[in-house]
């Protein structure tokens, strides 16, 4: 008999996969991305300290006014374009990507776009 596999169970598996090859540090920390059916999220984390240096998210107080509904790719591009400002403010320019595990398409393309318009590099 074959066992259903929930999709958030594979994409913790890719993610699990992704994440024994890619780490930030803190010259080029790690980008990350976590989807749910209303919001995106986003952080920049230095894996070797395991600290947190920046998040975004739609349910920032800076978006509140520029987004109506928070489950769109307008939002994702606004999160990326915020979390690319923050970035930027604290001396963080490099990052590596990580996708958390979803494709590359959609509104985690479009929080990538919007955090290269900022001006981060990856």
């Amino acid at each position: 008999m074959l066992k259903f596999q929930d999709k958030n169970e594979v994409r913790k598996r890719k993610h699990a996969r992704v994440r024994k090859k890619i780490s930030g540090t803190a010259e080029r920390p790690r980008l990350c991305v976590y989807r749910s059916t209303k919001h995106i999220y986003a952080q920049i984390i230095d894996d070797q300290s395991g600290r947190t240096l920046v998040a975004a998210s739609t349910l920032d107080e800076a978006l509140k006014g520029k987004v109506g509904y928070t489950g769109n790719k307008s939002a994702a591009r606004e999160v990326g374009k915020l979390i690319g400002e923050k970035a930027i403010e604290k001396g963080i320019k490099n990052v590596v990507f990580d996708r958390g595990g979803y494709l590359y398409h959609g509104r985690v393309q479009e929080l990538a776009e919007g955090a290269r318009e900022a001006g981060l590099e990856f």
